[in-house]
């Protein structure tokens, strides 16, 4: 029983791709570690809001506040508008949500039962008020047309310089 030696070769393959990976595809593969935030503005209706620090504060490069004092500033501007945000959605989002649930409701059930039977009634019913509006207005609005056309091109204009 003694030490023996044996030479064993050993070697690790590894991709480019796993050898540069970054750590979150790791977490994401424990969904309650790293979970995706799901897009709610897929059709970006609210781009216009997407409002952040630099948005609204600048200072100029010939003044400048302590760095402090700027960091400071803009922790305070996230956190007052994601709070009051968070405030407002609390008391608001439910009671807007009926409301417009309604309203929209109401706008589809008008669209759908009132307002397009009358469309298609009247587009039903215009190739004969076409018919008469043509017939009304070569009868009346054409020959006057033509008769002030043939008065009026007798008229000649002449201009002189004083």
């Amino acid at each position: 029983m003694g030490l023996e030696k044996v030479n064993y070769e050993t070697s690790i393959i590894m991709d480019e791709d796993e050898f540069n990976r970054s750590i979150e595809p790791i977490l994401s593969k424990n969904d309650k570690v790293y979970a995706a935030i799901p897009d709610r503005d897929p059709n970006d209706i609210n781009a216009h809001l997407k409002v952040g620090f630099d948005d609204v504060m600048a200072e100029p490069s010939s003044s400048h506040s302590f760095d402090k004092v700027w960091i400071g500033s803009h922790a305070v501007f996230e956190l007052v508008k994601y709070g009051f945000y968070l405030i407002l959605t609390t008391i608001l989002a439910v009671p807007m949500a009926f409301i417009l649930g309604i309203v929209f409701g109401v706008f589809s059930c008008v669209h759908i039962w009132v307002l397009m039977p009358v469309v298609r009634s009247c587009l039903m019913a215009l190739p004969s008020v076409q018919v008469v509006w043509s017939s009304l207005t070569d009868m009346f609005v054409t020959p006057l047309f033509h008769s002030m056309g043939r008065c009026l091109s007798s008229v000649h204009i002449k201009t002189t310089d004083n």
